[in-house]
């Protein structure tokens, strides 16, 4: 066969489109009882899973666990499989950590949801204030909920309407964020499903390491806040250009914003974060996912005069449900488990061993691809890692959208969970947790190295 070989990626075409043939193939034939679960479930459940997300992972059918600990997932087939993606973060710090895992059991048969405090809230909000610097806090079920809480309480504290996102930018499904820049002009994202209000009218996008259209956007006084990642993650990795958050930070103090710092990833830095790490002083800070362990549960903690503001304008408001909250916020057993993994799991030793891991990820990852002579780069914020198909890292969202390559990310991704090796599904992306042993990331790099000689049109002495 005459080798294609993609310009842009370095792939051979022919031989990966024969190579995807083959692993739809093995990956039907290894895993029998997930195929008969994911045609019972056809029967009742819509896309035939949980969420209609869980089909984004290339496989020809959805794989079904049996059960997961620590670094490693079982899937009803009994393949133990090598989790890098430890559910898009949720678990990075392990399946059912044993802290949490006794938090839950103590708290078990002793109530689940009262809305009532309990003296873990109090523990809890000692621990976040002390971690990450922001004096009062709150609790929803998800980042998603709370960046929307977040959002409504700064707006009410300032009254302002306007939000400020970076293009490309994801902060769960919070409505307000689906706006994208394309040919330079805002344009709400076609795929959100059933949105009736223009999202544009109080949106406003800019490209991320761009202070002159940050600069520009904040001069009209309209703006509310910034809700930002401190490094973008959802759509690849794009990392701030040295003094960009320093002088976003002065831009924002100045014309009367506030800058909110969403951790859900970047928790991977470090214990307080990456805002902290780098000397963002952020005004509100939201963390979801894994600090519960990976229990449903978030939090959004506020500055000392932002939470005075916010309270200000909840004791003047008219009576009746402010939108903000739910019945389930704040549960029992979401505290319990938030305090533990608060204090026993999200420790500095468990960050120097993922750190340590994740450091030996990455230089790995840059010699498999240097072996295969692919044009690719390597990323990594703290425990988190992840290549890109382009020779230098993304500088925005634009950037990193144009070198997504959703068929050639499911082509390998199904090629590594056939060798026993989980990443997310979305792009790139591998983590690894307190439980990733050095012989887990070789397992990676050996299954990565496999499935490239694969798919690539030079074989390594060519």
């Amino acid at each position: 066969m005459q080798n294609e070989t993609h310009p842009r990626t370095g792939v051979d075409w022919p031989r990966a489109q024969a190579f995807l043939a083959r692993e739809r193939a093995h990956y039907a034939a290894r895993n029998p009882q997930s195929a008969e679960l994911a045609a019972q479930a056809q029967q009742h459940l819509l896309f035939g899973v949980p969420l209609h997300w869980m089909n984004d992972w290339g496989t020809p059918f959805a794989l079904h666990v049996a059960h997961a600990s620590g670094a490693v997932v079982t899937d009803v087939d009994d393949h133990a499989l090598v989790d890098f993606c430890l559910g898009d973060t949720g678990a990075m710090f392990g399946h059912a950590p044993a802290p949490v895992a006794a938090a839950l059991v103590n708290q078990a048969t002793r109530g689940y949801t009262t809305m009532l405090a309990t003296a873990d809230a109090a523990a809890v909000g000692q621990a976040l204030s002390e971690r990450f610097g922001l004096p009062f806090w709150q609790f929803a079920m998800s980042a998603t909920d709370a960046n929307r809480y977040i959002v409504r309480w700064i707006r009410a504290a300032t009254g302002r309407k306007k939000l400020l996102v970076f293009n490309g930018c994801y902060h769960g499904t919070i409505e307000d964020v689906f706006v994208d820049l394309v040919n330079g002009q805002p344009v709400q994202r076609s795929s959100l499903l059933g949105q009736v209000h223009d999202l544009t009218e109080h949106t406003v996008v800019v490209e991320f390491n761009d202070l002159p259209a940050l600069e520009a956007a904040l001069q009209q006084g309209d703006v509310a806040c910034v809700l930002a990642e401190p490094v973008m993650t959802n759509i690849g990795m794009v990392l701030p250009e040295p003094g960009f958050w320093a002088a976003a930070q002065a831009l924002i103090q100045q014309h009367g914003a506030l800058l909110v710092m969403d951790e859900t990833h970047t928790i991977s830095t470090g214990p307080s974060g990456y805002a902290r790490a780098h000397g963002i002083e952020a005004d509100a800070l939201v963390l979801g996912k894994p600090v519960g362990g990976g229990v449903p549960c978030a939090v959004y903690g506020m500055s000392a005069s932002l939470a005075q503001r916010a309270m200000q304008a909840k004791q003047t408001a008219p009576p009746g449900h402010s939108g903000i909250g739910t019945t389930l916020t704040g549960n029992m057993l979401a505290m319990a488990a938030m305090r533990a993994a608060l204090t026993e799991v999200m420790t500095p030793s468990a960050y120097t061993h993922m750190l340590t891991q994740a450091q030996a990820l990455a230089s790995g990852l840059q010699s498999v691809l240097k072996k295969h002579r692919l044009p690719w780069c390597v990323t990594q914020v703290g425990a988190r890692t992840e290549f890109q198909f382009c020779a230098t890292p993304p500088t925005n969202g634009s950037e990193a959208d144009r070198v997504l390559d959703g068929e050639l990310e499911h082509l390998i991704h199904l090629g590594l969970l056939n060798r026993g090796i989980l990443i997310t599904p979305f792009h790139n992306m591998m983590l690894v947790c307190p439980q990733t042993t050095p012989a887990h990331v070789a397992q990676l790099l050996d299954a990565l190295d496999a499935v490239l000689g694969e798919i690539t049109a030079l074989s390594p002495s060519a």
